[in-house]
């Protein structure tokens, strides 16, 4: 079992991606995407609104969110780990995604 990194760091979309490439676009696209964004499907995507809550809180809140997001978004995964970096003195949270192929 191949496991990956994904950071939610945005880049290019790749339109003709297949297999693997597609799938792991798709966990970047749903983890960069806040909650409530897209017009026809509120629910896709991540509440940003944890980020307002102390370090943390808002990473144990942040990790359940991105887990629930990418188990109702992209079944062809599964989750091993989430982590942050950043820190509490810049305010920054960025997620890392570990995540294997189903």
């Amino acid at each position: 079992m191949d496991e990956y990194l994904v950071t939610a760091s945005t880049g290019t979309i790749n339109f003709g991606a297949t297999g693997n490439e597609e799938i792991l676009q798709n966990v970047r696209y749903i983890i960069n995407t806040p909650k409530y964004s897209v017009p026809l499907d509120r629910a896709f995507g991540v509440d940003l609104a944890l980020l307002d809550k102390p370090m943390p809180v808002a990473k144990a809140k942040m990790a359940a969110e991105i887990v629930n997001a990418l188990s109702q978004y992209e079944t062809r995964i599964g989750v091993t780990s989430v982590t942050f970096s950043g820190d509490a003195e810049t305010g920054k949270l960025v997620p890392k995604v570990k995540v294997y192929i189903k």
